[in-house]
């Protein structure tokens, strides 16, 4: 018998897991656990004969499509899905963009661990879902916004008070348009921000002419300078992670360049806690 192939014994394990009452399977007569083989293939829609000669190592590589058959009937998790690709076709499948449904407590827990540096996370269409306090003290105090009101760019050319507080903002928008034009593209989620994109090029001429330039650029790291409206000149250094197991999200972190900048953002959270205990006292009073 020809030896399996990475892709065989990845399939035979996932199918062995797979409980058949799951699937609406009889539990009689089964002298092994999980799914055999004629299930998997008839969920998936192609021949028990075939299916057997992928697990066997025979039969030449898998298209995309009958791998992305063989994940449904599998009911396979993203990562999953993913490693099936990497192993049959040697590459990725193509992306399913799919809006988040918000963050773990522990990884707000992680932002919150970030005591003086303003940090985020934003989708792929670069709606901001979650931050921390020096966020909201520094960058914009998302929580008094509508969750539609959230996105970058929506805040970088409507806004009057963010525009203002771009030491450029000409070359910071251009970059915003090129970094979002990546990143929706690569998760795959165009039809996604079409409304968006046509909102902005309607009610802003600027955005339309950088959409219309269709430059490209990724996310990484750099130096952002911003006029505070209390503290003043702040340099950020900032950095765009990704999360594992969540590619729909980016998490980006804004140091202080200086200490002067560690020092005034530490200002600023010391004044807005002050502000709260205030608020306090008046509502139990």
């Amino acid at each position: 018998m020809t030896d399996a192939s990475p892709l065989g014994t990845y399939l035979k394990d996932r199918r062995s897991k797979l409980d058949p009452a799951t699937f609406g399977f009889s539990l009689a007569r089964r002298r092994t656990p999980g799914l055999r083989r004629e299930e998997v293939a008839h969920r998936a829609n192609v021949s028990a004969t075939w299916y057997t000669w992928l697990e066997q190592g025979r039969g030449g590589a898998p298209s995309a499509d009958v791998l992305e058959r063989i994940a449904r009937a599998m009911m396979l998790t993203d990562a999953e899905r993913e490693h099936l690709f990497l192993l049959g076709l040697g590459r990725p499948p193509e992306v399913r963009y799919r809006a988040p449904q918000g963050i773990t407590p522990r990884l707000q827990h992680v932002l919150d661990t970030l005591d003086h540096s303003p940090a985020i996370i934003r989708t792929a269409t670069w709606d901001v879902i979650a931050w921390n306090k020096a966020a909201a003290a520094v960058l914009t105090d998302y929580g008094a916004l509508a969750a539609g009101q959230r996105n970058v760019l929506r805040m970088m050319f409507r806004d009057s008070r963010v525009r203002a507080a771009q030491a450029n903002w000409q070359g910071v928008a251009r970059y915003v348009v090129a970094s979002f034009r990546a990143d929706v593209a690569r998760a795959g989620a165009a039809s996604d921000v079409r409304s968006l994109v046509d909102e902005l090029c309607a009610t802003s001429p600027e955005f339309a002419a950088m959409w219309r330039d269709n430059d490209v650029q990724a996310h990484g790291d750099g130096l952002k300078v911003l006029h505070h409206p209390v503290a003043g000149k702040l340099s950020l250094e900032f950095s765009g992670f990704a999360v594992d197991g969540r590619p729909d999200l980016t998490m980006v972190i804004y140091n202080p360049a200086t200490t002067a900048d560690a020092d005034k953002i530490r200002a600023l959270l010391a004044s807005a806690s002050k502000q709260t205990r205030t608020r306090r006292k008046r509502i139990r009073f």
